[in-house]
C-alpha cells in the first residue's frame, strides 16, 4: 500500500526478477527512476476494450512498486493499452514507494496504479486521512494536478494495513481490535511482538502513528523488521504474535489468520488508482476510456483471488494478470 500500499516479496516475483536479469532487462532504479525495461510481447488484441486501437502508435511506459499486488495491476494496466494498440515497456517493481511515483512524475514512465491513501500521506504530506474513499481520492486528484499527474477514478480495491496473528494467538490473547491489542501491550508488554516491513516502521501511515492512535509504545526489542513475504509465514508459525499485512492479501484465508479490527479508523483508504503523467494523457487521452472498465472492476474479492495465485499457488503475476484479463473479456 503504499495506498496502498504497498504495499510484499513472493518467490513468484523473484523468479520473475531472475527471468529478467537472464534476459538482460532488469529494472534498475537511478536518480530520476528507471533506466531499462523489458517490452510487454502479449499477443492480445481487443476485446471489451481496446475497439478502434485507438492507442495505436503510442509508445507507453508502465511501472509499479515491487510486491505482488503491484506488479500484477502493472501488468493488467500494460496488457490493456497493448490491446488498444500501444506498444508498453514494462518497467514495473520498483523497490518502494517513491521510485514508481517519481518516473511517472518525471516522465521516465507514463503510468500506474497507486494508492489514494499513499498520495495523500505519503506524497502530499497530509496527516488525516479522508474517512470517505471518494472523498479522499477527490483530494488527492485535485491537490496533485500540480504535480503533473492525473488521477483517474479509482477502484473499490482498498489494499489498506491491518495487524493479523494466527489462531492459536487469537486463542490465547482473544484479542479482536486494535484497540484490545494497545490494552494488552500496557497489560502484558512481552505479549506483543511485531513482524513488520520496513517503511511501515517509518511511516506516518503506519507503525509510528498507529502507536500514536492507539496509545501504544512498543519497546524496539518487540519490533522486528522483515520482508512483508516473510511476515505472513512467521506469523503463522507464531514467531511475532501480531504481523503487518494488507487486506486484500490472499495468504491471510490460506493460513487461517485473524485480523485486528481498525476500531478508531486509524488506516487511511487504499484504493488503487490508475496515475497517469498529465501531458502523456493529453497526447493520448484514449488511455482513460480504456482503462476505466478495468478498474471497475477490481475490487478486494478480485484482489485477495489474484494475489493468492500467485503467493500461495506460486504462479507468475503478469500470467495471472493475462488469464484474469482474458476471462474478463477485456482482451482477446
Amino acid at each position: 500500500m503504499t495506498g496502498a500500499p504497498a504495499r510484499r516479496a513472493s518467490s513468484a516475483r523473484r523468479r520473475r526478477r531472475t527471468r529478467l536479469l537472464l534476459a538482460g532487462l532488469l529494472v534498475v532504479p537511478s536518480g530520476c527512476g528507471l533506466t531499462s525495461g523489458s517490452p510487454m510481447v502479449d499477443d492480445v488484441g481487443p476485446g471489451t476494450i481496446g475497439q478502434g486501437l485507438p492507442l495505436k502508435g503510442a509508445h507507453l511506459t508502465v511501472t509499479s512498486k515491487e510486491f505482488t499486488e503491484q506488479l500484477i495491476l502493472g501488468a493488467i494496466m500494460g496488457i490493456a493499452l497493448q490491446a488498444a494498440g500501444a506498444d508498453v515497456l514494462d518497467r514495473t517493481g520498483i523497490q518502494g514507494s517513491i521510485g514508481s511515483r517519481e518516473a511517472v512524475r518525471k516522465g521516465d514512465a507514463d503510468a500506474l496504479f497507486e494508492y489514494t491513501g499513499t498520495g495523500w500521506i505519503t506524497y502530499l504530506g497530509n496527516s488525516r486521512p479522508i474517512p470517505d474513499p471518494q472523498e479522499q481520492w477527490r483530494a488527492v486528484r485535485d491537490a496533485d494536478r500540480k504535480n503533473g499527474l492525473t488521477w483517474l477514478p479509482p477502484s473499490r480495491l482498498d489494499n489498506t494495513y491491518a495487524l493479523a496473528m494466527n489462531r492459536a494467538g487469537f486463542r490465547k490473547y482473544r484479542t479482536r481490535t486494535l484497540s484490545e491489542v494497545a490494552e494488552l501491550s500496557k497489560k502484558d508488554p512481552g505479549a506483543v511482538t511485531l513482524c513488520v516491513e520496513g517503511e511501515f516502521a517509518n511511516r506516518a501511515d503506519g507503525l509510528p502513528g498507529l502507536e500514536k492512535a492507539y496509545g501504544m509504545s512498543l519497546p524496539a526489542r518487540n519490533v522486528t523488521q522483515m520482508d512483508t513475504g516473510i511476515i505472513y509465514t512467521q506469523v503463522a508459525k507464531g514467531s511475532c504474535t501480531y504481523g503487518e499485512v494488507f487486506t486484500t492479501d490472499g495468504r491471510i484465508k490460506s493460513m487461517h489468520l485473524v485480523l485486528m479490527e481498525d476500531d478508531k479508523k486509524f488506516f487511511p483508504n487504499y484504493n488503487a488508482t490508475p496515475v497517469v503523467n498529465t501531458e502523456v494523457l493529453r497526447r493520448w487521452p484514449a488511455i482513460a476510456s480504456v482503462i476505466e472498465p478495468v478498474t471497475r472492476k477490481l475490487d478486494n474479492t478480485v484482489a485477495q483471488t489474484l494475489n493468492a495465485e500467485v503467493d500461495v499457488d506460486g504462479e507468475d503475476p503478469h500470467q495471472v494478470a493475462l488469464d484474469w484479463m482474458k476471462q474478463e473479456g477485456f482482451v482477446k
